[in-house]
């Protein structure tokens, strides 16, 4: 099946929260989905199997903001059942690849000190560590920002 990487739409909303509450202990509601769909600043990604761009329930989601020159990754999910298969590293490479024709010079992210293989999948698209966030997540739930310098690309 091929996985095509699109601009979210109301209707994927159902299954995007679905995504969320399977991925996140403390997952993002309905409205905060349907305030990301509507804000000139942020954009929702879905990558879904299917042949044409309509077609496909989202497999998973990555929500980003650009402001000023920087973009910043809020949410990548993929459904437990469809991990390790390329998915989130397919929604990643579309929000860097965006942000370079934007010329945008940095990418930021907050990750779970204890997610590991999302960590090392953001180390393969030359993120790097910069910072700690104590209990970010609650107590005992730190974040890691990581950064992706995108310099020069002009």
């Amino acid at each position: 099946m091929t996985m095509k990487v699109r601009e979210a739409t109301s209707r994927d909303l159902p299954r995007i929260l679905e995504i969320e509450r399977l991925a996140f202990a403390q997952p993002w509601s309905l409205d905060s989905f349907r305030r990301e769909l509507l804000l000139p600043f942020s954009r929702i990604l879905v990558a879904a199997d299917g042949q044409s761009e309509a077609v496909g329930q989202p497999a998973g989601f990555l929500c980003r903001w650009l402001v000023a020159d920087e973009c910043h990754i809020l949410n990548v999910a993929v459904d437990p059942e469809r991990r390790r298969g390329g998915i989130a590293m397919a929604l990643m490479t579309e929000a860097i690849g965006e942000a370079k024709t934007k010329y945008i010079h940095l990418v930021t992210l907050e990750v779970r000190r204890s997610n590991v293989a999302a960590r090392s999948l953001y180390r393969k698209l030359n993120f790097n560590e910069r910072r700690l966030r104590a209990n970010y997540y609650g107590p005992g739930e730190d974040a890691i920002v990581m950064e992706l310098h995108l310099g020069g690309v002009r």
